[in-house]
């Protein structure tokens, strides 16, 4: 892989950035040779920070890293696409990802990671967390709670009410998945399969 620094007057190629885990933008950088070295070598996504005028790894003084899982270079060979798994929020704003706005795909993917970042975590610190610690058999009443009190209000036409126990229900089967080692994408994966059937 040889990106074609010349065709950019600064020298630098547009890195997008991407989760690895859920396909989420997260965020654009720049890198020249020096960055693109430093992010191989080091395992940690290093850009070219023109506002420093030096390498910067993202998370060098937050702590929230950006670790490597590949790096792709496109047909004109002179963009990246750096897949990566992200260590804590990757924008400066505190939110997971650069882009202010994500369709419902990437907001339930934002949702499924941190639900699974509270596995093992301080049960005092989330909800999310107890439920985990209560372990898989409170985890599953819960969800057929969430489905029975949606059925219920399936019947009537409280639009707010029938909203709010869907997003209960879907959150605590995110939940359920999690527990047992699977993600929203391995259910995507059954039903396409049955779609082309």
């Amino acid at each position: 892989m040889k990106p074609d620094y010349s065709k950019y007057s600064d020298g630098l190629v547009p890195a997008v950035i991407q989760d690895a885990a859920t396909g989420v933008v997260l965020m654009l950088g720049f890198m020249n040779e020096d960055a693109l070295q430093a992010t191989h070598s080091s395992g940690n996504v290093t850009f070219w920070s023109r506002s420093k005028n030096r390498l910067w790894t993202k998370g060098e003084e937050s702590g929230n890293f950006l670790r490597v899982v590949d790096v792709r270079i496109d047909c004109d060979n002179d963009t990246l696409l750096v897949k990566a798994n992200p260590v804590g929020p990757v924008c400066h704003t505190g939110a997971d990802t650069c882009w202010n706005e994500l369709n419902t795909g990437d907001f339930l993917r934002q949702m499924e990671r941190v639900i699974q970042s509270r596995k093992g975590a301080d049960p005092s610190t989330s909800y999310t967390a107890q439920l985990y610690f209560k372990g898989i058999n409170k985890i599953a009443q819960k969800v057929g709670e969430e489905a029975v009190e949606l059925v219920i209000e399936a019947k009537d036409d409280d639009k707010e009410k029938f909203l709010g126990e869907a997003a209960d229900l879907l959150f605590h089967y995110t939940v359920l998945l999690s527990a047992k080692g699977f993600a929203i994408k391995d259910v995507e994966e059954v039903l396409k399969a049955r779609h082309k059937k």
